[in-house]
């Protein structure tokens, strides 16, 4: 997971093909998956079920801390949420901007999305802060 090493205590017996998988599952994806034409795919099949996407303009000045505070957040419901960056610049992702009813003006926003049920609620914060990412997921899993 972002070049960070994760390693699975197996010096205790009672790991089992199930823990593994979960552990591996886990930490195979980035804690942050940009979404564009070539991860598409790998997003829209992932095990997790619901994903936060970060809907932000990659540009801005504001836009590493911004990141910095997904990633802290993402760490956070590793395993339970798909973190998703969606750059709004890309005109391939003016699709995904549109489905959640978005305009430019009303950007960054954070958008989470229940797969099987196409579930979502959109948050359209002044700032990006760990404290609110952590509350609308909060708010969302209830």
């Amino acid at each position: 997971v972002d070049n960070d090493r994760r390693d699975l205590d197996i010096s205790n017996k009672d790991v089992d093909a199930e823990k593994m998988s979960r552990f591996i599952r886990i930490n195979e994806l980035r804690l942050v998956t940009e979404y564009n034409p070539v991860t598409a795919i790998g997003v829209m099949q992932s095990t997790l079920q619901l994903h936060l996407l970060l809907i932000t303009d990659k540009m801005s000045p504001k836009h590493p801390d911004r990141m910095r505070r997904y990633r802290v957040a993402a760490e956070l419901f590793k395993g339970k949420i798909l973190f998703v960056l969606v750059d709004s610049n890309l005109k391939s992702n003016e699709r995904t901007v549109s489905f959640f009813k978005l305009k430019k003006s009303q950007l960054p926003a954070l958008a989470i999305f229940h797969v099987p049920d196409e579930e979502q609620d959109v948050l359209t914060p002044d700032e990006v802060s760990v404290e609110r990412i952590q509350d609308f997921c909060n708010r969302f899993l209830q």
